[in-house]
């Protein structure tokens, strides 16, 4: 039996400009699936915890923090892609409190609650986080939800290392940024390459006291579900295995999924799932089931739909049935040049 930690961005769709794919639609959808499922009511709605100073300093320069906050006083871009309204500073504080109350709620109901019941986490964050770095915002982020989730659990929660596996789309240098010279979070990312922002090569494994605490898997275009699940099996789960994380913090992005306009992976809603559903059986046998996502891109409303469905039904371990199916286009096997140069790395 599981429950579910789950953090709704109420509010959020005063964050918006009109165009843009970054758009409230986005998690409305997702809401409206999971109240269509009938599972809307199941889950253990939690409120956005107070940001400290202590943990946003930790994570972004002082001197952004101001600069971000004068630009959404007036409501303007941070660059050509990252817009702010007057409400935006408020929202990104509130998307990151949910990010940490989630987390927080997450690992302390595994340390209290009886055997054989999981509490897995679940954060819908607008607007969105990984692409923002210490010194900047970028890529339709403000502040990076799931590194300030991290730092709360390290300085605030007792945790001494945890992992974040970044399942977006596009690469999530902010976070990477973070803990780039770091070895208490050991970040692992899957994107698609060649693409936006550009960083992420299979070399990129962190300097000085986070050497070896990074790895990459910059995946070619049409990678889909056999692709992507080689890397999690090979890959992902023995690095997991080798460094033996606290909790497992998910970056998800559903721009992975075939039919999103931005991206071109090919992994389907159920692809998704089970990727998830793997992360869940390691949690289960390895750290107390503690595992908790947390929103990051996806611009294809029904893909989101149903992508958001296939992995609450992994975190609850619940049936669930994929209507939209396989990419039409074929899977290549591109992707297995990655991952012979990520063996050679990493000595899998």
């Amino acid at each position: 039996m599981n429950k579910l930690a789950f953090f709704y961005p109420n509010g959020h769709e005063a964050h918006f400009e009109v165009g843009h794919p970054e758009r409230p639609e986005r998690v409305e959808e997702i809401k409206n699936a999971l109240i269509s499922a009938d599972w809307w009511d199941d889950f253990e709605h939690i409120d956005p915890a107070e940001l400290t100073d202590d943990v946003l300093y930790a994570v972004h320069n002082p001197t952004y923090i101001d600069m971000l906050q004068e630009v959404c006083r007036r409501g303007g871009h941070l660059d050509g892609d990252t817009y702010t309204t007057t409400e935006s500073w408020k929202l990104a504080v509130q998307s990151a409190g949910g990010a940490v109350s989630v987390a927080s709620y997450v690992w302390r109901s595994a340390n209290s609650q009886p055997g054989g019941i999981r509490t897995r986490g679940f954060a819908l964050t607008r607007p969105p986080g990984h692409h923002a770095t210490p010194e900047r915002g970028m890529g339709f982020c403000l502040l990076n939800n799931i590194a300030l989730a991290a730092e709360h659990l390290l300085s605030e929660e007792g945790a001494s290392r945890l992992a974040i596996i970044d399942l977006d789309l596009h690469h999530g240098n902010g976070t990477q940024d973070v803990f780039w010279r770091r070895d208490n979070v050991f970040y692992i990312s899957t994107h698609q390459s060649p693409l936006y922002p550009g960083t992420g090569y299979i070399d990129e494994t962190g300097e000085g006291r986070g050497e070896g605490y990074t790895a990459n898997f910059p995946l070619p275009p049409a990678t889909g579900d056999e692709g992507f699940q080689s890397i999690m099996q090979s890959f992902i789960l023995p690095l997991l295995d080798r460094y033996h994380p606290d909790m497992i913090l998910v970056s998800f992005g559903f721009d992975t999924h075939w039919r999103d306009p931005l991206g071109h992976l090919q992994l389907s809603a159920a692809g998704y799932g089970e990727l998830i559903h793997n992360l869940c059986d390691w949690a289960d046998q390895n750290c107390s089931g503690r595992i908790a996502l947390f929103l990051e891109g996806g611009y294809d409303l029904e893909a989101g739909r149903e992508c958001a469905l296939a992995v609450v039904a992994a975190l609850m371990d619940r049936a669930w049935e994929d209507p939209l199916g396989e990419s039409p286009r074929r899977d290549g096997r591109s992707w297995q040049v990655v991952a012979r140069q990520a063996r050679e790395i990493w000595k899998l």
